[in-house]
């Protein structure tokens, strides 16, 4: 609420629904606000509705209620005099419900139930569990992991000792590219799986290629190709995009892979499922 001249927490209740419900989310019902107000001379009593910031001021009582057509959700009361009969508070409960669904009649005319699909501009939350056996990977020595996954992502990452992975993010793209860096770091590979993957750096007997986020294999020298080959880098260069196959991954969880004996539907379906 930028200005009224009125009570600024009903404003937020009621602007609060309408932009939740624009953002596309969920909510079950949508909440509308009324401020009640009092005058009280003798025996003489006025309940006020809707008060502006005048009656606020001078009157006898702040009385805020919330609530959906079906109830009240939220009641808060400041009194200026010492009590008020029973009778007072329900004439302003019930004028109040008269009012709340006057606002919402006209709230709904706007909008009247959450988008189907999320804003792009709503801040994103994604939650994902991971074998706690691997949270040590995914943060990496010193950090070096989740601190490269953040900067990548721009998403704040929170891990809990069960393996209940949080992900926070003010833009969905960022979210989903950290869920997928830390579904493909802590994927378990089998042996014989084939992937399309980018070539990372080049040593002198093999080629390091990244064939999941976060997860590199090397091709030795000698499963690059179906013939001697004299030098790797006759064969690929960094930033090769290749099909290869896990051929091997030994007791220390090093994987190794390979090019050869790779059927073409095989690798048709590795660069599908790579896009």
């Amino acid at each position: 609420v930028l200005s009224s001249n009125g009570s600024t927490s009903m404003g937020s209740v009621c602007g609060s629904t309408l932009a939740l419900m624009d953002a596309g989310v969920p909510i079950r019902k949508p909440v509308s606000g009324t401020a009640m107000g009092l005058i009280k001379e003798g025996d003489e009593v006025r309940v006020l509705t809707d008060i502006q910031g005048i009656e606020d001021f001078l009157g006898d009582m702040d009385f805020k209620v919330a609530g959906t057509d079906s109830g009240i959700t939220a009641l808060q009361m400041d009194m200026k005099i010492t009590g008020l009969p029973l009778t007072v508070i329900s004439q302003a409960i019930a004028q109040a419900k008269e009012g709340r669904m006057h606002i919402l009649e006209k709230m709904l005319a706007v909008i009247d139930k959450p988008r189907s699909e999320l804003s792009p501009y709503a801040p994103r939350l994604l939650s994902i569990k991971i074998d706690p056996d691997m949270i040590g990977l995914v943060i990496g020595p010193g950090g070096k992991n989740i601190k490269g996954i953040t900067e990548q992502s721009g998403a704040k990452i929170d891990i809990e000792d069960s393996g209940k992975v949080t992900i926070y993010c003010n833009d969905p793209e960022g979210a989903a590219l950290a869920k997928r860096i830390i579904e493909g770091m802590t994927r378990k590979l089998s042996e014989g799986e084939v992937y399309f993957g980018k070539v990372t750096r080049i040593i002198q007997i093999g080629a390091f290629v990244e064939i999941l986020p976060g997860k590199e294999g090397m091709i030795h020298i000698s499963q690059l190709a179906d013939y001697r080959v004299g030098k790797v880098e006759d064969e690929v260069a960094v930033g090769d995009e290749v099909v290869v196959k896990v051929r091997e991954i030994d007791s220390r969880g090093r994987i190794n892979l390979t090019r050869l004996g790779i059927h073409p539907d095989e690798a048709a379906a590795a660069r599908a499922a790579a896009q």
